[in-house]
């Protein structure tokens, strides 16, 4: 089968490799469509495991089923997580499904952007979840960064009435909006560097959609008549935007750390202006549970999430490297899509 193998961002190959065979509780799976995730370009985390495969928001079609599989057939359509937890350890029953040992151990193989990957038995049996006929393999793709945003805003307690600010309106950011609106936000301000992701957050949802470089917490207070955000969400990890976000959030009000950093970074915290009286969370949020899979499943197909329309660029395996560039880029691209059959 064909695989696009990860040596660097600015070198994506395309190789060849057996097709995986499956065992006992396993299922192969023909990949349709698989998302690029801005984590994808994470270099600083990647080089030193390169060459991988990577490619971890996967919809596509059972292809071979194995022996003591239950409830699934060959042809089934299906969307798959590729990090599963154990549900039995200390973190799993407090709730930190995504911190549990064997969420980060656990993986699909080799990655999505192959033609063909395995799903071991315990991603079988707790990451495969049904496509409804209404559901695109695309939209499907979305189901696994919409999972890790709902995840997000749950630990953030987000409440209905809240002033939200989202730093950051690339994919994870346009998801935030889309479901804050759905809990019940009342007021939404969005940033970005990039005009074209500013539009298409004033299209899904935001009240004011503002460049950066213009955003300054006395905008936010002049247009809620006095108050900063309840819900601050960082979806960026630059020094700068961090710093935005902490002197934007609100008395009693949530700072939610989304997006990682580079190695290394660290910012000054006036601990008297957060916490004493002040009474200001910061929290943070790593990817989704099953049941978060499950719920952002039932968003998309009950059309609550403009997925479709967050999809702008479709591409064959051999055009992985070109999607890459498009996301690195951050510019005139939301949701670069790669088409293994294509």
């Amino acid at each position: 089968m064909r695989v696009a193998v990860y040596y660097s961002n600015n070198d994506i190959r395309l190789e060849e490799r057996p097709t995986a065979e499956i065992g006992p509780g396993e299922v192969l799976l023909r990949v349709e469509a698989s998302g690029i995730c801005g984590s994808d370009l994470l270099e600083w985390y990647r080089l030193h495991k390169a060459p991988l495969v990577l490619g971890h928001e996967v919809a596509g079609v059972i292809a071979e089923v194995g022996p003591g599989v239950e409830g699934l057939r060959t042809g089934d359509r299906v969307c798959v997580a590729h990090h599963v937890p154990c549900n039995t350890c200390h973190y799993c029953g407090r709730g930190h499904h995504t911190v549990c040992d064997t969420l980060r151990r656990t993986n699909f193989d080799p990655g999505g952007f192959a033609e063909y990957v395995r799903l071991p038995r315990i991603n079988v049996e707790q990451g495969v979840f049904a496509l409804p006929d209404g559901v695109s393999y695309e939209e499907g793709t979305l189901v696994e960064p919409l999972a890790c945003v709902l995840r997000g805003q749950r630990l953030a307690c987000i409440a209905p009435g809240a002033t939200v600010l989202v730093i950051g309106s690339g994919t994870a950011g346009l998801l935030h909006i889309q479901s804050a609106r759905e809990s019940g936000a009342h007021y939404i301000v969005a940033t970005d560097i990039a005009e074209y992701r500013l539009d298409a957050a004033r299209r899904v949802g935001a009240d004011v959609a503002v460049h950066a470089r213009d955003y300054t917490p006395a905008l936010l207070r002049e247009a809620t008549g006095g108050r900063l955000a309840d819900l601050v969400v960082l979806c960026s990890g630059a020094a700068s935007a961090i710093a935005q976000g902490l002197d934007s959030v609100e008395r009693g009000g949530t700072v939610l750390f989304f997006a990682p950093t580079g190695p290394g970074v660290s910012v000054p915290l006036v601990v008297n202006d957060l916490f004493w009286r002040n009474e200001i969370t910061l929290t943070s949020s790593y990817g989704g549970a099953p049941g978060d899979y499950a719920e952002a499943l039932d968003m998309i197909a009950g059309g609550r999430i403009a997925a479709g329309d967050m999809i702008t660029h479709r591409l064959g395996l051999a055009g992985t490297g070109a999607g890459f560039e498009l996301v690195a880029g951050a510019q005139d691209c939301l949701k670069v899509i790669i088409e293994p059959h294509r």
